[in-house]
């Protein structure tokens, strides 16, 4: 039992001291972080022509607000092209109607899906073909905007920094238990890989976009090999912005406040399927997986199994080593609500389920098994009722 006292006293003393850190972090990011907000500078004076292109797949509930909120935007030159996906709803007649009371939106009806392509990446594309603008930006169907200046605020963002693709990180709306017990952990696992601020630097390899909203200079999606280099991609944005970086051109993240929302699941079961789907995507290995998954163990749940026994087996006449895997753990448990309260709202989350971290690392966890699952040959990954197979 001595073995375990002190596997479980040191792991604790190491999450002890990560979540230190990520206080430390957090009271940055407060003082000196950068937000995309409304009131930021924009439109450029000679604004450049912006293609707005969405893919749409059996969205009925969100294409409508999506669509009419990012027609209502100030800036002063651009164009929005809405892919219908094959839908089996009525996402096509809804474009239909907007279309028509709107000369700047295009509609499309993409009818079919060529061997070896993602569908939305096959629609992407498709809305590419169609575009006029110098610059490319790629939003996702559930996104919906708060502000008018969405475009003209990163428009001028992505010209002062030089970037020549800037993805806006979105806000993310949450409304049911399980959206605010998984959501923040899922996107805390995607901001230990990616931080943003080694994204944002050209000396480092760290590559990432999110999808809900990426500004790309036509060139330079030109210049990677557009869609068709990453047409089998389940997470297209994240291969897209890797692309761009080992070219040795510009990439940025920001997050947003105030300026759009997305939802991207609303039940448990979503939830899973969709991070076993993005983790894989993204991390594709089977080292990077096994590491999220032991990151997870180790900060979400070991502190309170080591306070647990620690404590407990110390009481009933355990020894030191015992009585430190406990105060450790209790530590490490304790550093971890507070700093998950300051996190939540952060990401302007519900604080009073920071109790619920060890819960939403357990559900993490679940997603990143399945997502190991998809890594043998053969395996599929079915998202909007299309099912594609791993290759042998």
């Amino acid at each position: 039992m001595l073995p375990l006292a002190i596997t479980l006293a040191a792991l604790s003393g190491i999450a002890a001291l990560v979540w230190t850190t990520r206080h430390i972090k957090l009271s940055r990011e407060r003082a000196h972080g950068f937000w995309l907000t409304p009131d930021r500078p924009g439109p450029p004076t000679d604004a450049p022509r912006i293609s707005v292109i969405v893919a749409a797949k059996d969205e009925q509930e969100n294409i409508e607000a999506c669509v009419r909120t990012m027609l209502d935007q100030d800036y002063p030159n651009f164009e929005m092209i809405a892919c219908n996906d094959r839908s089996d709803d009525a996402t096509g007649d809804i474009l239909a109607r907007v279309a028509a009371e709107d000369d700047r939106l295009t509609a499309v009806n993409v009818r079919s899906l060529p061997d070896g392509w993602c569908g939305k990446n096959n629609a992407m594309r498709e809305g590419v073909s169609r575009a006029s603008g110098d610059w490319l930006c790629m939003i996702d169907a559930d996104c919906r905007q708060l502000s008018r200046r969405t475009l003209s605020t990163a428009m001028q963002h992505a010209l002062d920094t030089k970037a020549d693709l800037l993805s806006v990180l979105p806000t993310l709306e949450m409304k049911g238990f399980w959206e605010n017990v998984v959501q923040p952990v899922c996107g805390g696992v995607m901001l230990i890989w990616f931080d943003k601020d080694k994204v944002n630097s050209p000396h480092r390899r760290h590559a990432y976009a999110n999808g809900a909203f990426m500004l790309i200079r036509r060139e330079a999606y030109e210049a990677v090999g557009g869609h068709e280099a990453v047409k089998d991609q389940v997470n297209e944005d994240m291969h897209m912005a890797a692309a761009v970086k080992k070219a040795g051109m510009n990439l940025r993240v920001v997050p947003n406040r105030g300026l759009y929302l997305t939802r991207m699941y609303t039940s448990l079961g979503q939830i899973v399927r969709g991070w076993s789907r993005i983790f894989f995507g993204t991390f594709g290995t089977l080292g990077k997986l096994v590491t999220s998954f032991m990151l997870l163990l180790v900060m979400g749940l070991v502190p309170y199994a080591a306070a647990g026994l620690g404590l407990g087996l110390h009481a009933a006449g355990g020894g030191a080593a015992w009585l430190a895997a406990g105060v450790l753990g209790a530590a490490a448990a304790g550093l971890q609500m507070t700093v998950m309260l300051r996190y939540y709202r952060l990401i302007q989350g519900k604080p009073a389920l920071a109790w619920t971290y060890p819960l939403g690392c357990a559900v993490a966890m679940l997603a990143v098994v399945k997502a190991i699952g998809k890594l043998r040959a053969g395996s599929k990954v079915t998202w909007r009722n299309t099912t594609y197979t791993r290759p042998s």
